[in-house]
């Protein structure tokens, strides 16, 4: 006569549970081009679309008033009739420059991530050195902790690499943080400005990769510049896919895509060591 061992029942549910809570988290990092009253219902039903199945997400240029903070409560219910529950935090408006200021925002989905005390502008110095200073959160996911540092530099003209540099000061700022950039750099990867924070071991997820749209496509070519990416240190996290989200390719014209936004979405999926 064979006995029921429970052992086995053990030994699946254990491989069960381990297989459900070391699923990938998907994080999208996405400048949306002006982000307040002017967008209408059909953009932020639009947007919510592109970005539900993402669990956490940052993003870049909120307008200070006209309705920014409004625009990103209004995205939030939009994504929570999509099938999951989702909160937000958003940035008072930056201080550094009155001409500059903007907010920045933070979404999550609750099952997924669980803000850890509240999110913050960088103050001090720093804030004084940068037209924008950044936005910081720290999330929880599976007993783990991560900090997403949301920055949008000024624009290319402007010269950004002259505030990006001292980005390479935070991680000795918040040595305890596992940082992760999740930023509008307005410079590509391979700018030198960036070789101090990969000589601290932190790697952008996208190489050669254009991340804002022409006013015009060519031959199938819509994107124009290398601006965008997220920074990571791969002893901290392992990626396992990352990309830009084509999102212009689901509207009829280039022109209605710019109304979204001027930049795709870049995403990352990772898992913790």
């Amino acid at each position: 006569m064979k006995y029921f061992n429970p052992s086995f029942l053990f030994v699946v549910f254990f491989a069960f549970t381990v297989n459900a809570f070391s699923q990938p988290l998907t994080l999208i990092s996405w400048n949306l081009k002006d982000l307040g009253h002017t967008k209408d219902a059909t953009e932020i039903s639009f947007i919510a679309e592109t970005l539900r199945h993402a669990d956490v997400v940052a993003i870049q240029e909120v307008v200070a008033g006209d309705g920014g903070a409004q625009a990103v409560a209004r995205l939030v219910a939009e994504l929570n009739t999509l099938g999951a529950a989702w909160d937000y935090a958003v940035s008072l408006p930056t201080v550094s420059s009155s001409y500059k200021t903007e907010r920045y925002a933070f979404l999550w989905k609750k099952h997924k991530a669980k803000l850890v005390g509240k999110a913050w502008l960088q103050q001090g110095e720093y804030a004084g050195l940068m037209d924008r200073e950044p936005y910081f959160a720290t999330f929880e996911v599976q007993g783990k902790h991560f900090t997403l540092v949301n920055f949008h530099a000024k624009t290319k003209s402007k010269q950004p690499e002259t505030e990006v540099k001292y980005l390479k000061d935070l991680p000795a700022l918040y040595p305890d943080l596992n940082l992760i950039f999740t930023c509008d750099f307005n410079l590509p990867q391979s700018h030198s400005v960036f070789n101090p924070l990969k000589k601290m071991g932190y790697q952008p997820v996208l190489t050669n990769q254009k991340t804002s749209l022409k006013r015009e496509c060519l031959n199938d070519d819509c994107l124009a510049s290398e601006l965008d990416n997220i920074f990571y240190k791969s002893d901290h996290i392992k990626i396992t896919e990352s990309g830009i989200i084509h999102f212009y390719k689901k509207v009829e014209t280039l022109e209605q895509a710019r109304l979204i936004s001027d930049h795709v979405p870049v995403y990352i999926k990772f898992e913790f060591h």
